[in-house]
């Protein structure tokens, strides 16, 4: 009994402990990547701490659903994780001059932008995750990982470029798809009831 409590106790603390490692492997992914930017080496250990912390928003994600074990923390500090993490990358291949910086901005704006939406709208419902988000993520995650590992590879930098490409459209359309659900979400809400038109 006390080791099966134990054992759920643990499962339970699981999920977060991987966010927390998350936001721990963003300073040593910025470190590995800027210590020699231009050495192959380095470059490859930069992708795989950034992989390793992409993973854990995957696994964390899907134990908290299959085993109910969402908590405030996830649900406060597992988006912010993620965003710190992707954010971290995008500027800092911009800071290198990899990344145009207009890209960097228009999709940290984005993504920034409908966190602090999805909270505004909280006192008019809750915002339903869309299914091309996943998407949006994935392509974001796999783009910096080719723009990681493209240093004296021409295919992956045109594989890199073309990635970014879509994961930039997806980032811009899924956020104005964000903005309309927002705004529908926001009429109905404050649209006035028959009993209310009634004098």
């Amino acid at each position: 009994m006390a080791t099966t409590e134990l054992t759920g106790r643990w499962l339970r603390q699981v999920p977060n402990a991987l966010t927390v490692l998350r936001l721990v492997l963003v300073p040593v992914f910025i470190v590995l990547l800027f210590w020699q930017p231009t050495l192959w080496q380095w470059r490859l250990a930069a992708a795989i701490a950034f992989t390793v912390a992409i993973l854990t928003d995957f696994f964390d994600g899907r134990l908290a659903r299959k085993y109910n074990l969402i908590s405030d923390f996830g649900k406060l500090w597992d988006p912010i994780a993620d965003k710190v993490l992707t954010g971290a990358a995008f500027v800092s291949l911009s800071i290198l001059g990899e990344l145009p910086w207009w890209v960097t901005i228009v999709i940290l704006v984005r993504e920034w932008g409908v966190t602090w939406m999805r909270v505004a709208m909280l006192k008019y419902g809750v915002m339903a995750a869309q299914a091309g988000g996943k998407l949006k993520t994935f392509l974001q995650s796999v783009a910096l990982i080719l723009y990681l590992l493209k240093i004296g590879n021409a295919f992956m930098e045109w594989l890199g470029y073309l990635t970014m490409g879509a994961a930039f459209v997806l980032t811009v359309v899924t956020g104005l798809m964000c903005v309309r659900e927002a705004m529908v979400l926001r009429s109905q809400a404050t649209q006035p009831t028959k009993g209310d038109d009634d004098g």
